[in-house]
């Protein structure tokens, strides 16, 4: 006889919700997120996409509900406990310091993910210089595994758009998260830019990452890298499915264009 065993998903909400004061910015939202997956979260301006980015990070502490990320309950935890559990988030501010290098960038992001105490700084042992090689060895293969290995040590305030948000993304993986959470990456790219942009994204499954959840505005984008697509309009979910089903979904069309349009 065979044991079988349930896979639990990498990330499950649970009737999230959300309320500043007596208004309702998000809920009874749930969804979840199994290894493999890019998953998209969409929805017309303010259909509190950023709202749950900041429960499921904790940010804000939900009003209802729980978040439990590979099988523990993060609900309430703050934002660097979360982070080190290896839920990482980026923000729609770039997180980029435009007079560091590329290379400079990524290893700063090694730095802010580490531990290190006052006495090691000043007298760095065996361990600390060890740990200084690892960092600056994955520093340089993020930097190529981004495409940016030809633009290593160039300045940030040097960069094309489309190469500073593959950078945003690179310091955010330095961190060495097991789910990556991003929040419009690709403001500002034009079609050629976002379709370089997305086809990063979908090598970084099983190689640097094991989940991916988009906040996208860029239906091109997101409709090309998501696996599966979730629908947030007015705080609450609309339609969850593959990318040709939400395209086909009446109720999505309605949400971004009205009644009439769609």
């Amino acid at each position: 006889m065979t044991a079988t065993t349930d896979r639990q998903p990498l990330l499950r909400a649970d009737d999230l919700t959300m309320t500043f004061g007596g208004i309702t910015a998000v809920k009874d939202f749930s969804f979840h997120i199994e290894p493999g997956e890019i998953v998209g979260l969409i929805g017309p301006n303010g259909a509190g996409k950023t709202t749950c980015f900041n429960m499921l990070t904790g940010f804000y502490a939900p009003s209802n509900g729980r978040v439990r990320f590979k099988g523990q309950d993060i609900t309430n935890r703050k934002p660097h406990a979360i982070a080190r559990l290896g839920l990482v988030r980026s923000f729609q501010k770039t997180n980029v310091m435009k007079r560091l290098t590329v290379f400079e960038n990524v290893l700063t992001g090694h730095y802010m993910a580490s531990r290190q105490s006052l006495l090691a700084t000043f007298f760095p042992g065996e361990a600390v210089r060890r740990a200084e090689r690892e960092a600056r060895e994955s520093a340089a293969a993020i930097v190529e595994t981004m495409g940016l290995a030809q633009r290593m040590n160039a300045p940030a305030h040097l960069l094309s758009c489309g190469e500073l948000r593959l950078l945003e993304v690179a310091v955010a993986l330095a961190a060495k998260p097991s789910l990556l959470m991003l929040d419009e990456p690709a403001a500002g790219l034009n079609s050629h830019e976002a379709g370089t942009f997305g086809a990063v994204l979908k090598t970084l499954i099983g190689r640097s990452i094991d989940a991916l959840l988009i906040v996208e505005h860029n239906m091109d984008l997101v409709m090309s890298v998501s696996d599966r697509i979730v629908v947030l309009n007015f705080g609450r979910k609309l339609a969850e499915g593959r990318p040709a089903e939400i395209l086909e979904n009446r109720q999505v069309a309605e949400a971004y264009l009205g009644k009439a349009a769609a």
